[in-house]
């Protein structure tokens, strides 16, 4: 169960809301499944229409009016308590009882007779356009005798009072929590706000340059503003594309100048943020993508586009020594400033042929040696997620055109790697080999050895991915490893079938430079080469195989990671 607390100051608005059609039109019959007493005496449980939600937003608000006080931030919470969509519906009682302890677990009834109650109710109005069932609880935040209730910490004791309602009600329990790690949510108001800025600057384009022959943004009928806004909305969320070249850059550099170096040359703008009364310390950072002609920046802090993409979390990946802070000070100031940059560095050039090899040779080393790394060490896994997830996205910068599959198995790998604290360093890890794929990677269109070589890359690849996986399955997380099994490693082995296969030249003296050889040879030959191409390009497990004597004699049936195209 997931929970959504917002705050505002408009009651009647948002019971207009939740009793209108939606957003899609996916509001359908809504209706109260709970509230406080007073509320449910007067209401039942029929459809409830703009009247109707009227009358409650005046019941829900009077001791805020009567009382007239003011609360910082808005007197009304509301929060929606949401269930995933294969989880199928709860019944109206059923959504009663959680609404009633999660008030109760939020602080905001009578704590057992010592405080005055918090008016508040339960809305119900069907699935949401993902199908996920779904309430809403509005609450006012002024008790029935004028004192204010506390809401310290209440993102957290949201969090807190899911995990408990989960037990008690045998729902799902959240596996992110377990692993201690989530990633940052998607607003929609967000990526609704960025259409309407880019709708509106492309109205104002075309009108300056048709003259008077167009009205003003503000005078345009509201359903056309509104169709305008529909037409910008985009399937990217708006920090998708940033989190995926920020992700990229930080994996392929060497350092933090280069860091910064590769997010200028990937089209972001870029802005330091210094440490207090200094310009010489740099604390964070903040991107945009270069916005159109008429449009405004969007700014994101590192932290806001996933947890992981701190600055003080990527530092960890970059060796800290005096003269490269001062590199990095030089570009963030040079970044900053919209010079050019102070010196360029490897980012520039074409990266030699031979190490094409060389990373491959390494990365396979490095999931051999994954082998021993315990499926319980969260840190060192978060680790190789990371990494693993930042190479994808370096080479979907490189190649694709729009957000593809590399992008989609990058963003779903880098989950493994949003913890609540930092992780150990590449270093310490041993998986500072991906940082030198993920460098290659991001040239990719510049030299190297083309597709061929991308080909063996993508094989080592698959295999961290499966690792991931295996590390997964073995702690638990059996949601996360769905995930990764059918957004990542589905798409790099479509993206592996597209890819030539390598050749790999037979050694002197070897039967496959014979022409001498009979029919028979030569087919046990081609037998044994098409069985070894198979063992080469299968994504193999970093995990010892547990044997099941019992089983032995039992029909073995596919595996469900066996991908779709099968």
């Amino acid at each position: 169960m997931m929970p959504n607390v917002v705050r505002g100051d408009r009651m009647a608005g948002l019971m207009t809301y939740l009793v209108g059609p939606g957003r899609t039109n996916e509001h359908t019959d809504p209706h109260l499944v709970a509230g406080d007493p007073a509320l449910m005496a007067w209401h039942d449980d029929d459809e409830l229409n703009r009247e109707a939600g009227l009358a409650v937003a005046r019941h829900l608000d009077r001791p805020r009016t009567a009382y007239d006080v003011e609360v910082k931030g808005g007197h009304v919470w509301h929060c929606s308590l949401s269930l995933r969509a294969d989880e199928g519906s709860l019944t109206d009682e059923q959504w009663g009882a959680i609404a009633g302890d999660f008030i109760t677990a939020m602080g905001f009834d009578d704590n057992e007779g010592s405080k005055a109650p918090c008016r508040w109710a339960a809305v119900r109005h069907g699935v949401s356009a993902n199908g996920n069932d779904h309430i809403h609880i509005a609450v006012n935040l002024v008790r029935e005798d004028g004192t204010k209730a506390s809401i310290h910490h209440d993102f957290a004791r949201a969090q807190s009072a899911t995990r408990a309602l989960e037990v008690k009600y045998g729902l799902e329990e959240l596996e992110s929590v377990r692993a201690e790690r989530a990633t940052r949510g998607y607003n929609p108001a967000e990526q609704e706000a960025q259409a309407r800025a880019r709708a509106r600057a492309k109205h104002e384009r075309r009108r300056a340059k048709h003259g008077e022959n167009l009205p003003a943004w503000e005078a345009l009928d509201g359903a056309d503003r509104q169709g305008r806004i529909a037409a910008e909305l985009r399937t990217d969320q708006p920090r998708y594309v940033l989190a995926l070249k920020v992700r990229a850059a930080a994996t392929a550099s060497e350092s933090e100048a280069e860091f910064v170096r590769r997010l200028r040359r990937s089209g972001l703008l870029v802005r330091p943020r210094y440490a207090s009364g200094r310009t010489d310390v740099v604390t964070g950072y903040t991107v945009a993508q270069r916005p159109e002609a008429g449009e405004r920046p969007i700014w994101y802090g590192g932290g806001n586009l996933a947890r992981d993409l701190s600055l003080p979390r990527l530092r960890d990946g970059w060796p800290d020594t005096p003269t490269g802070a001062s590199e990095a000070v030089a570009e963030w100031n040079a970044a900053k400033r919209g010079k050019r940059v102070t010196a360029s560095g490897r980012e520039a050039h074409e990266p030699d042929p031979q190490l094409w090899e060389q990373h491959n040779t390494e990365l396979q080393a490095l999931v051999d040696r994954l082998r021993s790394v315990d499926v319980h060490d969260r840190d060192t896994w978060a680790t190789v997620a990371r990494q693993t997830a930042g190479a994808l996205a370096a080479w979907s910068n490189a190649i694709e055109y729009t957000p593809g599959d590399l992008a989609a198995a990058a963003e779903a790998l880098s989950r493994s790697a949003q913890t609540y604290r930092r992780t150990v360093p590449p270093t310490k890890a041993g998986t500072v080999a991906i940082s030198g794929a993920a460098m290659l990677l991001a040239s990719a269109t510049r030299g190297g050895k083309g597709k061929v070589a991308q080909a063996a890359m993508v094989r080592q690849l698959l295999r961290l991915t499966q690792a991931v996986y295996d590390a997964s399955v073995a702690a638990g997380q059996l949601r996360h490893a769905q995930l990764l099994a059918n957004d990542t490693r589905t798409r790099l082995l479509r993206l592996r079938d597209a890819l030539p296969q390598p050749v790999h030249p037979a050694p002197a003296g070897s039967a496959q430079q014979s022409s001498a050889l009979d029919p028979q040879a030569q087919q046990m030959l081609e037998r044994m080469q098409a069985g070894h191409a198979h063992d080469a390009t299968q994504a193999a497990s970093a995990l010892p195989t547990k044997l099941q004597p019992d089983q032995r004699r039992t029909t073995a049936k596919p595996g469900a990671d066996r991908g779709p195209e099968r």
